[in-house]
Parts: C-alpha cells; sequence; structure tokens
C-alpha cells in the first residue's frame, strides 16, 4: 500500500498540493465566513450609496429615470429656504445633547422613537397632560402657551423629547469612562496639590477625550438626522421641521428622487466634515496622550525615587 501512496503524492499538482497546504485552509475558512458579510454589506450599503449619488444627479420619480440635471439639485439644497433653513432648526437638537441635561435614567432610551413621538404628542397637546399639570399649580388655560403651534417655544419643546430619551444613554457613556480612571491618578493628584478643578481638567477630562469625542460625534450626527419627534409630534408643521423630515416629504410626497438624494449627500458630506473638525479639535486639545498620562509617570518616578532613597538608608544602616 505504500507504493500506491507515494505515486499518488508524486501525481498531485501544484496546485492541489497549494489547496491542501494547512495555512492555505486557513485561509479559505476565514474567507469564506468573511465572503457573506461582505457581500451582504456591499449589496445593502455600498451599491445603494453609489445609487444614491447616481439619483441626485438626475431629476427623476421613483418610477422613471428623468432626466440628467448633472449637479442642480446640489445647487437647489444651499439655494432653497425650505431645505437649507432646516439645518438650524438641527442646532436646537445639537444644543439639547449637551451634558448640563444629564439625567439619571437609561429606560427611556430603550423605548422605540416613535413610541416617545405619541407619548410627547399627547403631553404636549392642547389640554393634554402638561396643560394640566400646569393648570394644578394655579395656571389658567388662557395663560398656557401652544406648546406645539408657538415657534418662539415649539423647537425646544421638541428637543426635549429627544433629550429624555437619550440622557441615559449619556450617561451610561460617561459614568462607565469616569470610573475606569485609575485611582492611584487621583491620589498622584492630590500629593500634586491639585484641587477638584485641577483634578477635572488633567485627570477626567483627558482619560474621558475618548467618549467626549464620541458623544460629540453622535450627537451631531444625530442632531442633524432627527426625524421621529417632529415627524411624529408635528409632521413638521409650524417651523418644526428638520432636514430629515423635509427630505422625506421632497422624496414621498413630491416624488423628487434626485433632489432628496442631493440633500442625503449633502447631509453625509456635512456630518464628515464635523467629525473630523471634531478629532482635529481633540487631538490640538490632547497633543501627546492625556495628562493623566503625565500623572502616571510621576507617580512611577516618585516611587523610584521612594525606592531608592530606602535601599540607600538600609546601606547606611548597615554600614553602621
Amino acid at each position: 500500500m505504500a507504493a500506491p501512496e507515494r505515486t499518488l503524492a508524486k501525481e498531485r499538482s501544484p496546485f492541489m498540493k497549494w489547496l491542501l497546504n494547512d495555512k492555505t485552509q486557513r485561509v479559505l475558512i476565514m474567507v469564506s465566513f468573511m465572503a457573506a458579510p461582505l457581500i451582504l454589506l456591499a449589496l445593502f450599503t455600498y451599491v445603494p450609496f453609489l445609487k444614491m449619488i447616481q439619483f441626485s444627479l438626475y431629476n427623476r420619480d421613483y418610477l422613471s429615470m428623468g432626466r440628467f440635471v448633472g449637479l442642480q439639485n446640489y445647487i437647489d439644497v444651499f439655494q432653497r429656504e425650505d431645505i437649507f433653513g432646516t439645518l438650524l432648526v438641527s442646532v436646537y437638537y445639537m444644543v439639547g445633547g449637551e451634558g448640563i441635561y444629564k439625567a439619571c435614567m437609561f429606560f427611556p432610551y430603550l423605548i422605540c422613537g416613535i413610541a416617545v413621538g405619541f407619548i410627547f404628542k399627547f403631553f404636549y397637546v392642547q389640554g393634554g397632560v402638561l396643560d394640566s399639570i400646569l393648570m394644578l399649580f394655579g395656571m389658567s388655560q388662557e395663560n398656557i402657551p401652544l406648546w406645539l403651534e408657538n415657534e418662539a417655544i415649539n423647537n425646544p419643546a421638541l428637543v426635549a423629547t429627544s433629550v429624555w430619551r437619550y440622557m441615559g444613554q449619556n450617561m451610561v457613556l460617561f459614568l462607565g469612562a469616569m470610573m475606569s480612571v485609575n485611582s492611584d491618578l487621583y491620589e498622584a493628584a492630590a500629593l500634586d496639590g491639585a484641587n477638584k478643578w485641577q483634578t477635572f481638567k488633567h485627570i477626567i477630562l483627558p482619560s474621558i477625550s475618548t467618549i467626549v469625542t464620541l458623544n460629540l460625534i453622535t450627537s451631531i450626527s444625530g442632531s442633524l438626522s432627527a426625524f421621529e419627534p417632529p415627524y411624529v409630534i408635528t409632521n413638521g408643521r409650524f417651523g418644526t421641521g428638520t432636514y430629515f423630515v423635509v427630505m422625506n416629504r421632497i422624496a414621498h410626497e413630491n416624488q423628487k428622487v434626485g433632489l432628496a438624494c442631493a440633500m442625503a449627500v449633502v447631509l453625509l458630506a456635512i456630518i464628515f466634515v464635523c467629525t473630523i473638525i471634531q478629532k482635529v479639535l481633540m487631538r490640538k486639545l490632547f497633543p501627546n496622550g492625556s495628562d493623566a498620562e503625565a500623572y502616571r509617570a510621576a507617580k512611577e518616578d516618585r516611587a523610584r525615587r521612594k525606592k531608592i532613597r530606602e535601599i540607600e538608608r538600609m546601606k547606611k544602616k548597615g554600614a553602621r
């Protein structure tokens, strides 16, 4: 039997030898497992994205290809007040996501955004929950404003829904980051005579800079793409239409798919630019790592000097 096996081994082609090699087998297995998710990612992410860019160059609806208009849709995005002006509405949502509005509840983040919209729709409606609470404190119905129709207060009122929903998520992110800071750094800061503000500035803030950057990116991108609260509660009326609400209306109600695709590409570019600016700013603020690392190095240096002093003291005692 040994002779036929040797003959079979000699008859194997170089390709078969390469194919049956252990290293090749491992590579083939990895490629096989990666193929399915990569194909799905390409089909449902990159291909639609490229088609969206193509559609943005046409004046078309969902059924017909329409006619090629080049960059005219992008020009309309910046010239039409009902489109570009909605970015100003996003500023309300951007400001509402800052840390001063954080609270200690995570449960609202688990609620569907549509459900949150319906909850606050009945909360803000005239004669609803909020009005009833204010009347319990002595306010008359005539003095209570129309929360959803008064353009001076309706956008801050809608932003409150997003703040209520996402404050728990921000709380978990920041608390988790602060709890991960090495307690030895606080001891080193105390030995250096640092006060509370200096501890926060030089230890806590640099140590959680990654979370701060992540939260800024998600807050700004989420603000620019805010959709559920204004769509469900007011349907974008009374000056509450955000960029996404107007884009949805242009795409589905007006059937101007090309213009809507151009709006989506512009929004993606704005988010991309904001992300780059944030990363550059964070690197400017923390150029060579955090000051917490400097405290760690200083602490190690102090421990090393202390150990040297102890060794010298023991040598002196031995000499006596």
